[in-house]
């Protein structure tokens, strides 16, 4: 109803200078939005784009338009942003009103030429050029809406592109999810040692250590298959997403390593006693999708018409 109401002009939406690129998803929880969102940026810059990004900046403080530098607390602006804004190098601006943070980070940043909203499929307010619809290995769960099911909208909601977050694309997943996906799957092959991120061991090579791994993110069960994938043993923690860490989960943890997702280190970083806990090492993942998903979203975005 909310969509209909913004399609028909009855509630204000405002179109940006330059092309707006949606990155989001309609079934609850986590996905993998941040990485996809990297590594849009990552090809938008390739193609000769100087990419920003925009985010609600979910565990901020909120309130009007803010940057994020990679030296900001998780806590001002959100711990997503703080990755993003560190892995990228691109401008980012966190703010719970899309186009207010958009115009924000267009005036800080006039060579910026196209904009990135993480996280921003419902928020439209915001007018966009692209939406990219992001799933995992659950697909559509049973298809239904919220509360009945998982999802914010229908599996039939137009959309430019469809990513499915998994190791196998099945043809059973692929109709679940609608429309022609791409798949996409996160790559890890390192652990890096959170207190000296220049120390780096090969993720195989701790077989046999006493491991407990940790993720305070939407889907902890996806970081815990992909460690599987290497030939680890080790002892499960999932956590809240966007737990803040305050409360000390390692205190009492009988483990020689203890492995974390990025998003979860750039909150322990900032953390007196666990930034140089020795345990804890940091399982940074890459985003792969087919390339000519890529030259697709350069390709719509060279059409876009700018405002």
């Amino acid at each position: 109803m909310r969509a209909r109401l913004f399609r028909a002009g009855l509630l204000r939406s405002t179109r940006l200078p330059v092309p707006v690129v949606v990155v989001g998803n309609i079934f609850i929880g986590g996905t993998g939005k941040t990485p996809l969102t990297i590594w849009l940026a990552e090809t938008l810059r390739a193609a000769g784009y100087t990419p920003g990004i925009i985010s609600r900046g979910h565990g901020g403080a909120g309130g009007a338009p803010r940057a994020v530098t990679a030296a900001a607390l998780a806590g001002d602006v959100g711990d997503e942003p703080l990755l993003m804004a560190r892995r990228t190098g691109c401008p980012v601006m966190v703010g719970r009103d899309r186009p207010a943070a958009g115009r924000a980070l267009l005036a800080a940043h006039p060579e910026v030429d196209v904009l990135i909203s993480d996280d921003g499929l419902q928020h439209y307010a915001l007018r966009r050029d692209i939406e990219i619809v992001l799933f995992d290995g659950r697909g559509a769960g049973n298809g239904w809406l919220l509360p009945a099911g998982p999802l914010r909208e229908p599996v039939a909601r137009r959309r430019d592109f469809t990513v499915v977050n998994a190791p196998q694309l099945t043809a059973q997943l692929a109709a679940s999810v609608g429309g022609a996906p791409f798949r996409m799957q996160l790559a890890g092959q390192v652990a890096e040692q959170l207190m000296r991120r220049g120390e780096r061991i090969a993720l195989a090579s701790l077989a046999g250590r006493r491991i407990v791994a940790a993720a305070g993110i939407g889907n902890p069960a996806r970081f815990f298959a992909m460690l599987r994938g290497h030939g680890l043993a080790f002892t499960e923690l999932p956590l809240p997403d966007h737990h803040d860490f305050r409360d000390q989960p390692f205190a009492r943890l009988d483990a020689d390593i203890i492995l974390i997702t990025e998003k979860d280190a750039v909150k322990c970083g900032q953390i007196e006693n666990l930034k140089n806990d020795p345990r804890l090492w940091v399982v940074p993942v890459t985003a792969q999708l087919d390339g000519a998903l890529a030259e697709q979203i350069v390709e719509k975005c060279r059409g876009c018409s700018t405002a």
